[in-house]
């Protein structure tokens, strides 16, 4: 267990100014529901780089990347998740990385949702030699509004496996 532990250690400090910087982006540029296509494109371009399978353009403009463990133990599958959307608020910090959009900010931390989650998944990449089964990471558009799971849902990603 302390080798894995240790391993998980390194692995987010070898992502952790990656995870920052894509936060910082994606706070910078927020999108309200069901116009995250900068923020998806961030995500895919990462997804891209690391060779990880994935679909996009689910419920508009959702993500769902898939990483399959490598043990011929139990083959279950798991999901997590992650909301992309911004709010209709006028961002009033100062911060180096405020949003440069007006009238929109991720006053709701998705920002931080979609980075961590991105994160998440570079490590379990890594480690996907040391588990069986699959796991699915859900960018999911929407989430404040009229979008949220349900779309992504009826577009079938909770299907195969």
């Amino acid at each position: 267990m302390q080798q894995i532990l240790s391993k998980i250690e390194n692995l987010t400090q070898k992502y952790y100014a990656d995870i920052v910087e894509l936060r910082h982006a994606i706070h910078m540029h927020p999108e309200l529901e069901f116009e995250e296509e900068n923020t998806a494109n961030l995500l895919c371009e990462i997804l891209d780089k690391y060779k990880i399978k994935y679909k996009r353009n689910i419920a508009k403009t959702g993500i769902l990347a898939q990483i399959d463990g490598e043990l011929n133990a139990h083959k279950k599958c798991v999901l997590l998740r992650a909301d992309m959307d911004a709010l209709p608020v006028q961002e009033e910090t100062n911060l180096p990385y405020a949003s440069k959009i007006k009238g929109k900010m991720h006053a709701c931390g998705h920002d931080g949702h979609s980075a961590g989650l991105m994160g998440a998944l570079l490590i379990l990449n890594e480690l996907r030699e040391e588990f069986s089964g699959t796991i699915k990471f859900m960018f999911q558009p929407a989430e404040e509004g009229s979008g949220g799971a349900k779309p992504m849902i009826e577009a079938g990603i909770l299907e195969n496996p």
